[in-house]
């Protein structure tokens, strides 16, 4: 604990105490240079020694001081004073959800929609920087008395290891907000922090959690497998339409979830519209597990079949809308016919038409949105117009790896989904797969280029150590990729990213015997080379000089050129010849 009145960095006077958890310990600060209140977070002492673990936090935060936005809580600084890593924060005066839980029970419906309305917006600001959160629950959201929302913990969030199910009360915290892809321990993307406000959601309004365990293992197992229960059975006032993005943002299989935040947040803003109240419950397109091998096999085999067909399909699609609509003309006529039959008077017939047939013509029941998947725009447009939809002009264009370019992918409201007669529908058209071009990664940190290729790119990334020709400072900076800069790639394609092969940092050997050194050399592959230098004060056969630094990086191959201490040569006495004495 780090007593009050204590300065951080000579920079951040420690006020009190206000909250402890799992991985961290969050203050109270001032900051006596900018005059204002700071949180400041302070890495547990154990995590501390973890050296992978603090560069991996200290890299996510600063990634997440970039974010910007009303929702998300700023971050400040990012450093270590003496052997303490920690995180200065914007300090937030309010309380998180959890704690606003366990003091209310659950929420209104429009306390609950305002909050995730809030959330998602703030989560497509972070989704659009490429920042997954990877720990979204109410712990890490404050709210304020005016009702606004601050997500937090971003920086910690990519640091913890979420697949490792230690009975921690930040790991259990964490588990019932884990989606069944990461429980598995495959990567999080945007869905991830989908799944987990659809989670989030679920307790605002009902006040408990979907999936209860003894510990965190048997809770991310039934992420993975039950079924979410059911809210409008506990509460049947709850809207079909609400019930609808719980259990979307929840699926097993990711591709049944919303594409992303901002498409969430989108339903949100609409979910109590009177036209959506009482919609049909969701339908997904795809299988919630995993199908076994034979089953894919005969779906591929289906959908190739299907595909044979489409052409012919989307050529008919025309005709039948046409006769749907000569049939309806038929229908329109033949009530026409009894009703001027039956009618005498002119003024009577007019009264007629106005008040009691044109209702019946335009009153529908409701009309099921038929699929349009992998037809072409125009045809689609045509069977929506044909069953009595409203078409959107505005055709939006998305990425699909599923469907060709210039089909339809989707339509929304989606497929399946019974809506009233007359709703305005928007079709989605695919601009094929998703590709982006390569960057130069040659001097970046390889763990978090890579954490960017897989996680928001899709890529098999390839780590792969190589021998370089030089010392280098940094072990972990990329020195050359397989792929180069400019390069169009998709999800599914593969890359390697070499990084030096750096094999021990050269020891001090002042003072050490010379066979030590030859002995060095011998295990590294290092070439050894001697000097000798006359020494009065060290040791003959010690080093007194090498020509690699100590703490250098060593280089397969290199030379290491040693000077050893010899002992002076002995001065020889000067010899004096007698002088003959003169004679008389």
């Amino acid at each position: 604990m780090i007593a009050k009145g204590q300065k951080i960095n000579d920079r951040y006077e420690v006020i009190r105490s206000i909250g402890e958890g799992g991985m961290a310990n969050v203050y109270l600060g001032y900051d006596t240079i900018l005059d204002r209140n700071v949180a400041i977070k302070v890495l547990r002492g154990d995590l501390s020694n973890d050296e992978k673990f603090v560069r991996r936090f200290q890299r996510e935060a600063l990634s997440a001081s970039s974010l910007a936005h009303p929702n998300i809580v700023e971050m400040y600084d990012v450093g270590e004073d003496d052997g303490l890593y920690y995180i200065v924060m914007e300090f937030i005066d309010g309380i998180t959800l959890k704690q606003l839980l366990k003091k209310r029970g659950s929420l209104t419906l429009s306390e609950t929609l305002d909050i995730m309305s809030q959330l998602t917006d703030g989560m497509s600001h972070a989704h659009d920087s490429y920042i997954i959160h990877r720990d979204l629950k109410p712990q890490n959201i404050m709210i304020k008395d005016d009702g606004q929302i601050k997500i937090t913990d971003f920086g910690i969030a990519m640091a913890l290891n979420s697949t490792q199910l230690t009975q921690t009360n930040s790991v259990m915290g964490s588990v019932h907000y884990l989606p069944p892809e990461q429980a598995s321990g495959k990567g999080a993307t945007v869905k991830s922090d989908i799944y987990s406000m659809g989670i989030i959601f679920y307790e605002l309004l009902t006040g408990k959690l979907p999936f209860k365990g003894e510990n965190a293992v048997e809770i991310a197992l039934k992420q993975m497998r039950d079924p979410l229960p059911s809210i409008r059975k506990d509460n049947p006032e709850i809207p079909q339409s609400i019930e609808n993005i719980i259990l979307k943002a929840t699926a097993k299989n990711p591709k049944n979830r919303y594409e992303d935040s901002r498409e969430m947040h989108e339903d949100l803003l609409t979910a109590l519209d009177e036209s959506r109240m009482n919609e049909e419950k969701i339908k997904f397109k795809y299988p919630e597990h995993e199908m076994s091998e034979k089953k894919k096999a005969e779906a591929a085999k289906a959908k190739e079949e299907a595909k044979k067909d489409e052409e012919e399909d989307v050529e008919d699609t025309a005709e039948i809308a046409e006769k749907i609509e000569d049939d309806k003309e038929d229908k329109r006529n033949k009530k026409l016919i009894i009703a001027l039959s039956s009618i005498l008077g002119v003024a009577i017939l007019a009264l007629i038409l106005v008040f009691g047939v044109f209702p019946l013509f335009s009153k529908k029941d409701n009309v099921e949105i038929p699929n349009c998947e992998g037809y072409k725009v125009e045809t689609c447009e045509k069977k929506l117009q044909a069953l009595g939809f409203e078409v959107n002009p505005t055709i939006k264009k998305v990425y699909s790896t599923d469907v060709k370019e210039d089909r339809v992918v989707k339509t929304n409201p989606e497929a399946g989904r019974s809506v009233k007669y007359g709703t305005k529908v928007t079709i989605y058209k695919s601009k094929g797969e998703e590709t982006f071009e390569l960057e130069d990664y040659t001097g970046k940190n390889y763990a978090e280029v890579k954490n960017k290729l897989e996680s928001d790119y899709g890529l098999k990334v390839t780590i792969e150590k190589k021998d370089v020709s030089k010392p280098v400072e940094d072990s972990e900076l990329i020195i050359e990729q397989s792929l180069p800069k400019g390069t169009k790639v998709k999800a599914g394609d593969s890359i390697t990213l070499f990084v030096p092969n750096v094999l021990e940092t050269m020891p001090n050997f002042y003072g050490k015997h010379k066979d030590e050194v030859y002995a060095f050399c011998k295990q590294y592959g290092l070439t050894c080379k001697e000097k000798s230098e006359e020494s009065a004060i060290n040791a003959e056969d010690t080093v007194i000089g090498q020509s690699l630094s100590a703490g250098s990086t060593i280089i397969k191959g290199s030379t290491l050129t040693i000077t050893v201490a010899v002992k002076p040569k002995e001065t020889p006495k000067p010899t004096t010849t007698p002088t003959p004495e003169p004679s008389e």
